[in-house]
């Protein structure tokens, strides 16, 4: 095979992740004929079919799908290689693609990326949103640097380093303001508005409602794909819900809702950055864990709770 090309393959992932010509050709910035050729060339070089095609919609082979686990292995190699000599010759980030999960992005972003390109004015940053089970995976596969998400990940192939915690607080109508926080055992007789199942701060809300959040019972549950949508629903009357403290000020500042912290020990999340081990990045991803940190810091317009101690271990892992 050598008129195999890395560009063929790219261009053959692309196809696989989108499965749609035009859509791939979009993502490739090349026209659809073209990806077209390039694919028919990929298959004439390979002996066989890579796809199946109707007109709605490209589906993988059987030998497809044995070669897109191996390219996307291939290309995954080499976008590391390209990260090592960039690193090497430039001694810092050029290009960083960040994925954030939905309950962090909003609130952080803004202020990060004003940080990141003052900091490193030529930084080509692409930011991804999504779910970290979506982030897990694109890390995996080398189609993200880092993300930024709930600790912990337990992923054996990601560097985890733990960056600040944050609590949960209580968004109740502007009726109850005032009244005590309720502990956990009230708080499971109220109706509990949360985000749909995905989301790793639905879990992380139910755990701290029961010690068997699977048991609360589902028509007490209203879900929700944002936590805009939750506040939005309390607003009407409809429950009650816990948010991060960070999405306090943008998700409250148009609804007529109350605010309401919990007693010792309150609910908590610890958010921190993971990226894959081979990473060539990870002194330079390290570095930008710190400004991680302090974007945080200045956002809530004080000190983040600092988990600086677990984050200098998990540092040392991933080292």
């Amino acid at each position: 095979m050598t008129n195999l090309t890395f560009k063929q393959l790219r261009y053959f992932d692309a196809l696989v992740r989108h499965g749609h010509f035009g859509r791939a050709a979009e993502a490739c910035a090349i026209s659809q004929p073209a990806l077209s050729q390039q694919i028919k060339a990929l298959e004439a070089e390979f002996g066989a079919e890579l796809f199946e095609r109707d007109r709605r919609q490209v589906r993988l082979t059987r030998f497809g799908e044995e070669i897109a686990a191996r390219a996307r292995d291939v290309l995954r190699s080499l976008d590391e290689l390209e990260g090592y000599a960039h690193a090497s010759r430039e001694g810092q980030v050029t290009r960083l693609r960040i994925g954030v999960i939905p309950t962090v992005a909003p609130y952080l972003l803004p202020g990060l990326i004003g940080d990141l390109t003052r900091l490193h004015g030529e930084l080509d940053l692409n930011v991804r949103e999504t779910l970290t089970p979506k982030l897990v995976q694109e890390l995996n596969e080398g189609r993200l640097d880092m993300a930024i998400v709930a600790l912990p990940v337990s992923e054996p192939s990601l560097a985890e380093v733990a960056l600040f915690t944050e609590r949960f607080v209580l968004v109740r109508p502007r009726a109850q303001e005032g009244e005590p926080a309720p502990d956990r055992e009230a708080l499971r007789e109220m109706r509990l508005l949360l985000l749909e199942e995905g989301h790793c701060f639905r879990e992380q809300a139910l755990s701290f409602c029961s010690t068997k959040p699977r048991t609360v019972q589902s028509r007490d549950l209203l879900d929700a794909s944002s936590l805009s949508t939750l506040v939005q629903m309390v607003d009407a009357g409809l429950g009650v819900t816990l948010i991060p403290e960070m999405a306090v000020p943008v998700e409250t500042r148009s609804a007529s809702v109350a605010i309401t912290h919990f007693k010792a020990p309150e609910p908590s999340r610890t958010i921190g950055m993971v990226w894959r081990k081979t990473s060539p990045l990870a002194r330079q991803l390290l570095e930008i864990a710190e400004v991680v940190r302090q974007s945080a810091g200045a956002l809530r317009g004080t000190r983040v709770d600092d988990s600086s101690g677990a984050g200098d271990g998990a540092a040392r892992r991933a080292g």
